[in-house]
């Protein structure tokens, strides 16, 4: 495992090192489990932005969309558990 060296600010210092003994660990592994959410935020996002990026080309390729209005009819009768037939996709409104 490699080291770095992070400078905190002493309030944040002395913050991480409160949280760290209400969630009984230590500041070290407070820190790093910190550090993990981040990185997995910030990989969750970009995966996300992607997918939206590759969503969005699709419908700009095809130039068909459904409306919001007929897709939450949609999905609100699935959810209720009613058998009903996809939307149709149709040219996008421009």
């Amino acid at each position: 495992m490699s080291t770095t060296t992070i400078r905190l600010p002493p309030e944040l210092k002395q913050r991480v090192a409160s949280a760290a003994e209400r969630a009984g660990t230590t500041a070290h592994s407070f820190i790093l489990e910190a550090i993990a959410e981040k990185a997995e935020q910030a990989e969750l996002r970009g995966a996300f932005r992607e997918t939206a990026e590759q969503r969005y080309a699709a419908i700009v390729a095809s130039g068909k969309t459904v409306p919001w209005k007929e897709m939450r009819r949609y999905l609100e009768r699935r959810v209720e558990g009613s058998k009903v037939s996809r939307p149709k996709p149709r040219a996008l409104a421009r």
